[in-house]
């Protein structure tokens, strides 16, 4: 699940791309533990629990039960899929968007969340963070304070996960070839 990353290499230097609005001490831990070889086996003692969700009906599914516990008045979704393009082409991990289209003489709009093929194969807690952020912007378009409150509201532990998966990503980037 949290692939290992060969040893001796050279970190690059956007290699904390992920963490840069974090405090330089902070990034200075965290590169630490990269030049020791010990962030991957951090996040796996920490996040080793994987998940089954790993088709898109298996995701509308997951996605629709988070959605009935904590925004049961939100407006229902049309779709829900995992896109292996997301990440490359629009810079981010999940999407929500607003889709109107004309069915007869009236306006119909449905609500689609895409979230990045990456969350496939990361560990549980990592997806759900990400689908708890995205059925956030069902309520709350901007990041703002009331977004993030919703948001753990609905995962207490949001912003943690959120750095975790920072921390995730800088991993996953490391361990490519």
């Amino acid at each position: 699940m949290i692939p290992a990353v060969p040893a001796a290499r050279p970190l690059p230097m956007d290699a904390l791309k992920y963490l840069a609005g974090y405090p330089q001490d902070l990034q200075a831990r965290v590169r630490a533990l990269i030049d020791a070889g010990r962030l991957g086996a951090m996040l796996a003692e920490k996040y080793g629990e994987a998940h089954a969700v790993r088709n898109d009906g298996q995701l509308y599914d997951y996605v629709q039960d988070l959605k009935d516990r904590h925004l049961r008045k939100a407006v229902p979704l049309g779709k829900v899929v995992y896109d292996s393009k997301l990440q490359v082409m629009k810079h981010a991990l999940g999407t929500h968007t607003a889709i109107s289209r004309v069915h007869g003489g009236k306006l119909k709009a449905s609500r689609e969340i895409r979230i990045a093929t990456v969350f496939r194969d990361a560990p549980a807690d990592f997806l759900k963070m990400i689908v708890v952020h995205e059925l956030a912007h069902l309520k709350e378009s901007e990041h703002n304070k009331a977004f993030y409150q919703l948001c753990t509201h609905m995962e207490p532990d949001y912003h943690q996960l959120e750095f975790d998966l920072r921390l995730y990503l800088t991993h996953l980037e490391l361990a490519q070839p």
